[in-house]
């Protein structure tokens, strides 16, 4: 069987670890030629024939540079994000702008910088990581996260929008909880926060994900496969949830 992604060129941010790690790996599995992401470049280590790069997506300049060096892709997959844990009262404006930044505003640096190339080419697709906890659902302290994953599905539907005669497509997809290094380490947070054990923070987690547990990063990268192959190729301007029925 042919490799889904053979000769395509893709670019993945926050490829260090979680749902941007195994989403590169799996590219890489398919045949794509991967630059791998991360603002640790030591985080890239082990991830087989992807080309690594240091990358801070908050800063456009970073962002402008990368694009005139490696020059035209085929996909873009914006997975870099933060999680801010509180409600209204507990956001301050530092929390709120970092939120924005990183999970949206990183977005509109990458799509500016590479779609260009992709116009050229007559073909692109974009792939966001968003979340359940946006328009989707809102979910208890999840006040900065929440509006930012929001407007990342208004900005995914928005790029769909424009550039949908010229080859280009946008989706989104929307993870329920996630096992990962940072949710291992928000865990950690939470259990001292709340004077919890681990394991009974862990199990809160797991106790609202109707199926049972918590998802895989891999899980989520066989649905960015599908979604960087020519097989969606009708597929645009959508959200995709893989949440474990968190949705419901």
């Amino acid at each position: 069987m042919a490799k889904r992604l053979q000769g395509k060129i893709a670019l993945v941010t926050a490829a260090g670890h979680g749902i941007g790690r195994a989403i590169a790996e799996a590219f890489v599995a398919e045949g794509a030629t991967v630059y791998a992401t991360d603002i640790d470049k030591a985080r890239l280590e082990g991830i087989k024939k992807a080309k690594k790069l240091k990358l801070d997506v908050t800063s456009t300049r970073a962002v402008d540079a990368l694009a005139a060096k490696i020059g035209q892709i085929d996909i873009l997959v914006n997975a870099a994000g933060w999680v801010h844990h509180g409600n209204v009262l507990d956001t301050s404006e530092a929390d709120w702008a970092r939120s924005f930044d990183l999970n949206v505003t990183s977005m509109h640096r990458t799509i500016k910088a590479f779609l260009p190339g992709m116009l050229e080419r007559g073909a692109g697709s974009i792939i966001n990581i968003a979340s359940g906890a946006s328009s989707v659902r809102g979910i208890p302290n999840r006040y900065a996260y929440g509006s930012s994953k929001a407007a990342v599905i208004g900005l995914t539907k928005s790029v769909a929008a424009d550039f949908i005669r010229k080859g280009i497509r946008a989706n989104a997809i929307c993870p329920g909880t996630i096992q990962s290094p940072s949710l291992d380490d928000r865990i950690t947070a939470l259990a001292k926060a709340t004077k919890q054990t681990e394991a009974a923070t862990r199990q809160a987690f797991i106790d609202r994900q109707p199926i049972g547990r918590l998802g895989t990063a891999e899980e989520i990268a066989w649905l960015a496969v599908y979604l960087a192959a020519d097989e969606s190729a009708y597929t645009t301007g959508t959200i995709h949830i893989a949440d474990g029925g968190f949705s419901l």
